[in-house]
């Protein structure tokens, strides 16, 4: 007798049998004590249950959200004309009005305004624009790059009838929008009722309003010439008091009225000067930031080129940022316009590191608030706690003119019987500018490649003039040190001070060999006793 092998299909049910059993097995087993469990179990896992289902409702609706965003931002990106070699040229002649944004795909600056570009040019569709917004990978279609004149990443070029125009406006999409509508169509919307105000206020955020009873007249002139000048609000005339107090609620009543309105916690900034053009414009550089600004990649240019040139910069991480951002909205408020606070995220080491680094303070991982006054190329550091008071006095001083400029200095070193003395900033007035004798003093730094033997030579000269009463050897490392008195932008620097005029250092040649920097040493002394110097050796 054959014994068949079992099917397949056998096989299956036997396997679903087995399953059925230890399901079965699970159900009996969970339902063995019911007495023991009772219904405040069952409570407890409904109410995990409709806990669960919460979560997942608002995680659905998150991902809902960025799905939705997604979209947006895909549709907008499609929106967005690509270029290449065969149809840059082509593209540009053909349209009356294209906007070119060159970029780079390794470009990090380039990667970040993309997405409001896209944002860009899908509002300006919207609004009915006839510009054609487009973009080159620079890096991708060189030679087309080079005939755009695109030299960087990125770059935003206007072609108005074939012929370029440098880009002036700000990196958000809302700034690129108002720009291109000011630069394609009329630098004022004039609005005449309610619902039209209503429907602008939907559009646009940032805006400048002007109420006048007649869209004419000297005044009107002034605020017209001043909306084609600008590059970065939206101007908006309006003649109703109704629809003036929808875009600007606190509107005086008198017929010739300017206002900016902002996103931000100070909204609304009414100006009370004459209706002339430059006084207009002078109102909206002081106004136009944040009370307080966040320093961002992309709006880096627009802040460093502010015409508010006294700036405290406090340097902290988001987290920290967030517990004193009111109160120093509400310090920032009582210096408007005369000091500008900018915050710095100190994580971020392309912004925040260059600061801190002329400050000695780099590595640090604390708040910083230092302060810069760029009329007079002099920088600041508050040295107490930030707390808003200190940062409050901090800034009035800064205005006033009353804090002390802050020079970088290691600490102070212990030079007990040391040949040659080492200079800080903190000891340069008592080593070097108050000491009785001559003074001798090497500047140098750690990178300078020829500082090294110049080094070796000081060393050996302050062994060779040791029992001289009326010299000291000094040294100075200037990338760590400063001080107003000491202008060197060359290392090695041999500087002799004579001890009859500190005020005029006698610069020494570190080119020669030592026995000529001896020999220069020794006639300055010589020169100091008769009573005569020179400039250099």
């Amino acid at each position: 007798m054959i014994l068949r092998k079992p099917t397949s299909r056998f096989i299956l049910l036997a396997f679903t049998l087995l399953l059925l059993f230890g399901f079965f097995a699970i159900v009996n087993s969970s339902e063995s004590n019911p007495v023991e469990n009772g219904d405040e179990d069952l409570e407890g896992l409904e109410e995990l249950l409709a806990l669960d289902e919460e979560e997942e409702n608002q995680q659905q609706d998150g991902a809902n959200l960025r799905t939705s965003e997604a979209k947006v931002l895909s549709k907008a990106q499609r929106i967005v004309l690509e270029l290449s070699n065969d149809k840059s040229e082509r593209v540009i002649e053909q349209n009356e009005y294209v906007l070119l944004l060159g970029y780079a795909p390794w470009c990090a600056r380039s990667a970040e305004l993309m997405p409001h570009f896209a944002e860009a040019a899908n509002s300006l569709r919207e609004l009915g624009s006839p510009i054609l917004m487009a973009k080159l990978d620079a890096d991708r279609y060189p030679k087309a790059a080079s005939a755009l004149q695109i030299k960087g990443f990125p770059t935003l070029i206007l072609f108005v009838n074939g012929t370029s125009q440098a880009y002036t406006g700000g990196f958000t999409a809302e700034e690129i929008v108002i720009w291109v509508q000011k630069k394609t169509g009329v630098p004022v919307i004039n609005i005449s009722s309610l619902n039209e105000a209503k429907e602008f206020l939907k559009k646009h955020h940032m805006f400048v309003v002007g109420r006048f009873e007649k869209f004419e007249g000297p005044a009107y002139e002034e605020f017209f010439k001043a909306a084609s000048d600008d590059n970065e609000f939206q101007f908006v005339g309006v003649s109703d008091i109704e629809a003036a107090k929808v875009l600007f609620p606190d509107i005086k009543p008198s017929n010739n009225f300017l206002g900016l309105v902002k996103d931000e916690e100070e909204r609304y900034s009414a100006y009370e000067g004459g209706f002339e053009r430059e006084k207009i414009l002078h109102f909206l550089e002081h106004n136009k930031f944040p009370l307080v600004t966040k320093l961002t990649e992309m709006n880096s240019i627009r802040v460093y080129s502010s015409p508010v040139k006294r700036q405290v910069l406090i340097f902290a991480d988001d987290e920290e940022f967030k517990d004193l951002l009111e109160p120093l909205q509400n310090v920032a408020k009582k210096l408007k316009s005369k000091v500008m606070f900018i915050s710095i995220d100190i994580a971020n080491e392309n912004l925040a590191k260059p600061f801190l680094s002329l400050f000695g303070l780099e590595e640090s991982d604390r708040i910083v608030v230092a302060a810069f006054d760029n009329g007079m190329s002099s920088k600041f550091l508050l040295e107490s706690d930030p707390t808003p008071s200190n940062i409050e006095e901090f800034g009035r001083g800064l205005h006033d003119g009353t804090l002390s400029p802050y020079f970088r200095s290691q600490p102070i070193p212990n030079n007990e019987g040391a040949s040659i003395q080492v200079v800080v900033g903190r000891t340069f007035d008592e080593l070097v500018l108050k000491n009785p004798k001559n003074v001798f003093l090497e500047v140098h730094t750690p990178w300078c490649i020829t500082c090294e033997a110049t080094s070796k030579n000081v060393e050996k000269l302050a062994k060779h003039f040791k029992d001289f009463d009326n010299i000291v050897f000094a040294r100075i490392d200037a990338s760590a040190n400063e001080h107003p008195k000491l202008q060197v932008d060359d290392y090695p620097t041999l500087l002799f001070y004579p001890a009859s005029d500190k005020s005029n250092p006698i610069k020494v040649s570190s080119k020669g060999s030592l026995k000529d920097l001896a020999k220069n040493i020794s006639k300055l002394l010589k020169s100091e006793e008769h009573g005569s110097g020179k400039d250099e050796l």
